[in-house]
């Protein structure tokens, strides 16, 4: 992002990813990325992830994933991007689909924010009649941790992948409470950055799970960070909430039928 727009850029959200294959441990992986559109202020890098067994030699796809990035404000005024040059088939065909992930991107959130606005009115709810729905507030996982310069990027700013890494680990106890088993990350949804975090903060990450679909759970997580002066008035910055979907597996590597629940 930051070699097309020769300047600083930040992670603004990332779409659906969804992961198709486990790389594990003597593996090679490649990463591949390049910047698919440019829109007026901002820009789609699609992201490629490659897992090759040096046994075998054999290449599986790890993932596709697609994040949109801005330009770091320098002021008030937004900086504004530079076409993207299409040299292949490949990069007009990317460049064509990119435009229609935008609109699906954001017409995904109006009707996402419908469905909140209908849920909250008051006296609609829902409750599970099942007999042997089992009740998720034992699945309520709190992380609490602090931001040091490691977990930082080059701006300063929180790294997107160590949040998400933070939010993988208690959305997965979530879920493995529920499960009663080893729980398998198979996407995370609707995952995007309300605003940054930086070194010194403290970033309180919330997991429950919502849902149950059979053979796979739905566990959302919030992140709220502090820096001291919040954390003392007890004022949090919503910076980041996501949908990760799991499932498991039995001893023999068979999916399990996971129980209704009761929110």
């Amino acid at each position: 992002a930051e070699k097309h727009a020769g300047v600083s850029c930040v992670t603004a959200s990332m779409d659906d990813i969804q992961f198709e294959e486990a790389a594990r441990v003597g593996q090679i992986i490649t990463i591949r990325t390049k910047v698919n559109r440019a829109f007026q202020t901002s820009m789609e890098v699609g992201i490629k992830v490659t897992v090759q067994d040096v046994l075998t030699n054999a290449e599986k796809i790890v993932s596709v994933a697609y994040a949109t990035y801005v330009a770091k404000p320098v002021g008030a005024a937004k900086f504004k991007l530079k076409p993207v040059q299409l040299l292949s088939t490949e990069d007009h065909l990317e460049h064509s689909l990119a435009i229609e992930r935008r609109r699906i991107r954001l017409g995904y959130v109006q009707v996402f924010q419908k469905l909140m606005q209908e849920s909250n009115k008051e006296g609609d709810f829902y409750a599970c009649e099942e007999k042997d729905a089992l009740s998720t507030e034992h699945t309520h996982v709190q992380s609490t941790e602090l931001v040091l310069p490691p977990h930082a990027n080059h701006h300063g700013n929180t790294f997107g992948g160590q949040i998400m890494a933070w939010m993988q680990t208690v959305a997965s106890i979530s879920a493995s409470r529920l499960c009663r088993s080893h729980a398998i990350l198979k996407s995370v949804n609707m995952f995007k950055f309300w605003g940054p975090s930086f070194v010194g903060d403290r970033l309180v990450f919330n997991a429950i799970v919502n849902n149950t679909f059979h053979n796979s759970v739905e566990v959302g997580v919030r992140v709220e960070a502090y820096n001291c002066e919040e954390w003392i008035k007890a004022q949090p910055r919503h910076i980041n909430s996501a949908f990760l979907i799991f499932s498991a597996v039995d001893d023999k590597g068979e999916l399990l039928t996971l129980p209704r629940v009761k929110p």
